[in-house]
């Protein structure tokens, strides 16, 4: 099948590629069934460890005009938004996006939000546990697929690493 013909046929993983293609880092694409595509379920069903799964999570600052960014956890992490999140916004408050509001900044499904491919000067901060690890699995912008990759392909989006983004959570 020829690459345009590839393209047609999957534009979901037409456009990761097209995302990452560019970084100049090793990555593996991941196919998974959309149904199974929520992280504690993905990596049980194809055999990954919570500890190298990250989760790409979109967080808001309510202020006046809102504040997002995105951050990146380990799955086994819980992001500091009333403290650390809220604060490098510069807001009094901060939460999660909605589901909606994800979609509509990104054009991406939870489950599926990726480091890749987000708006233009939408801040992204990975949590420093992140980079320890030696590969990650991450969302791949749809449900249907998993990016799997060194952390340091989040440098190479330009990421900036934070200490205690996000607190171990206790099993």
């Amino acid at each position: 099948m020829s690459a345009a013909a590839e393209a047609a046929a999957d534009p979901d993983r037409a456009r990761l590629d097209a995302w990452l293609a560019p970084l100049g880092v090793d990555y593996e694409l991941f196919a998974c069934d959309p149904a199974l595509a929520d992280t504690a379920q993905f990596c049980a069903a194809y055999g990954f460890a919570l500890e190298d799964s990250a989760n790409t999570i979109v967080v808001i600052g309510k202020a006046a005009e809102p504040v997002y960014a995105a951050c990146v956890v380990l799955a086994t992490h819980r992001l500091d938004v009333n403290r650390t999140v809220r604060n490098r916004l510069g807001t009094r408050k901060a939460s999660f996006a909605s589901a909606d509001e994800t979609r509509a900044l990104t054009g991406q499904e939870i489950g599926g939000v990726t480091a890749f491919g987000l708006p233009p000067g939408m801040p992204l901060w990975v949590d420093a546990a992140v980079m320890a690890r030696e590969r990650i699995v991450l969302g791949g912008g749809s449900r249907s697929w998993k990016v799997i990759a060194p952390p340091t392909i989040l440098r190479a989006l330009g990421a900036e690493v934070v200490d205690g983004l996000a607190t171990r959570r206790e099993p």
